[in-house]
């Protein structure tokens, strides 16, 4: 079978390798001038291959659409693409969190792996080349037209273009242009796993906090018209000039774009992000630990005695939000007082305006209608022969490398299906 797959990211490489490994002939056609562009800037140059996790529990950490992907995921697992990569000579390691990565911290040498495969088994690679058009007689796909005129045929074509993040990577969006024209939806394009902006009345807060990175602290974001917590996480995040950013926030993000009108909600002021900076204590244990830490540091005023407790570049962004004076001594402090420090400690709030642009974010949430896809195959349910992978697909994860496990999943179940 002649299969053409327009894409040379981490899903059209799998695809192409999976495809000419069932014995067909197959093209990979990339507009850029190098395959894998987005691969390499993974995992901060370092490339989050996978995650460790049992394979049973990757849905879970697909917040959009995990059950679309059951079968994909059976078909090649996190076993299955860490033995490809051994296979090529690159060795990995487990990193906190579950979080697989090359044991060289190269995404160059997980490229490499994919490169030397595609060159072992013969694959055509087109370079710098756009597909302009995906040719269909009577619903049925029958090749691609390229930006030069020129037509290849294929009785099989899988779309692999990735979303609308790092456009500087090749990702443009048309894939979803492709799909629109050959009559499938396209679910709303949002950025996801993207650092999250304040309401100009936090902004003075983040500011003072910025460059600060906080570790093992829990958050929870809120839905303040229903009052409903919608998502729940603990790790490391860090302030910016903007707002908030790091792994637990852009998790967070992923699950802020699926609130119902989240648009309107954003505008009325109704998302608050809420980080308790002490998890470990309850209330009444850290307030235990304030009136120990009082009792030592009694004699000296209160910005100069809340070392133990909280960075220095915190304290007094804490003690103006506790409206205390800062000069005061701590033995002067009223029950009050305390209380209302404590309180900010385990919930110090943000309000959140807005996501950061797409172009900023890690991944797209949205694309092609899952339940236009067949979830084994990959193959359109609309027109014969045509396929999608990877990021097009309106599937989105959180960090930890499931994004990029999606990738090579679906590339390889469109790859072997026929």
């Amino acid at each position: 079978m002649k299969t053409v797959i327009i894409g040379g990211g981490a899903a059209g490489m799998m695809a192409a390798i999976a495809s000419k490994e069932s014995g067909n002939d197959v093209v990979l056609i990339e507009k850029m001038n190098t395959l894998g562009r987005k691969l390499l800037i993974t995992g901060k140059g370092r490339c989050n291959i996978t995650s460790s996790l049992p394979i049973s529990d990757f849905i879970q950490n697909v917040p959009g659409n995990g059950k679309f992907l059951y079968s994909a995921f059976g078909n090649f697992t996190n076993t299955d693409i860490i033995n490809f990569l051994k296979s090529q000579g690159v060795q990995v390691k487990v990193e906190r969190g579950n979080r697989v990565f090359p044991v060289s911290d190269k995404s160059m040498d997980v490229l490499g792996a994919f490169e030397s495969k595609i060159k072992e088994l013969g694959i055509k690679v087109l370079l710098g080349t756009q597909v302009k058009k995906i040719n269909v007689d009577r619903k049925t796909v029958i090749g691609v037209q390229t930006s030069t005129g020129k037509n290849i045929d294929a009785e099989k074509v899988i779309v692999a273009t990735g979303g609308k993040s790092y456009p500087l990577t090749g990702s443009n969006g048309d894939g979803y242009e492709f799909a629109k024209k050959m009559g499938h939806t396209i679910t709303n394009i949002k950025p996801s796993l993207v650092p999250l902006e304040v309401t100009d009345s936090d902004l003075k807060i983040v500011r003072q906090l910025q460059g600060l990175s906080l570790k093992n602290v829990q958050i929870c974001m809120i839905n303040k018209q229903d009052g409903k917590i919608f998502y729940e996480d603990f790790g490391e995040m860090i302030f910016t000039h903007f707002g908030v950013s790091g792994p637990i926030i852009l998790s967070a993000s992923a699950h802020l774009n699926r609130q119902k009108n989240i648009e309107e909600l954003l505008k009325n002021n109704k998302i608050e992000l809420q980080i308790d900076l002490k998890p470990a204590l309850s209330i009444q244990k850290l307030d235990l630990r304030v009136i120990r830490d009082f009792e030592k540091e009694k004699n000296k005023i209160l910005k100069n005695s809340l070392n133990d407790l909280l960075p220095l570049k915190m304290i007094n962004t804490v003690i103006s939000l506790s409206k205390i004076d800062e000069n005061k001594k701590v033995n002067e402090i009223t029950r009050n007082e305390r209380q209302n420090l404590i309180n900010i400690l385990k919930k110090f709030t943000l309000q959140i305006k807005s996501t950061r642009p797409i172009e900023e974010a890690i991944i797209t949430s949205g694309g092609v209608d899952v339940r236009e896809i067949n979830p084994k195959t990959m193959e359109s349910k609309i027109i014969k022969g045509l396929y999608f992978a990877g990021e097009v697909i309106d599937v989105d994860a959180y960090t930890g490398g499931f994004n990029l496990q999606i990738a090579f999943s679906t590339g390889y179940s469109a790859g072997i299906s026929s």
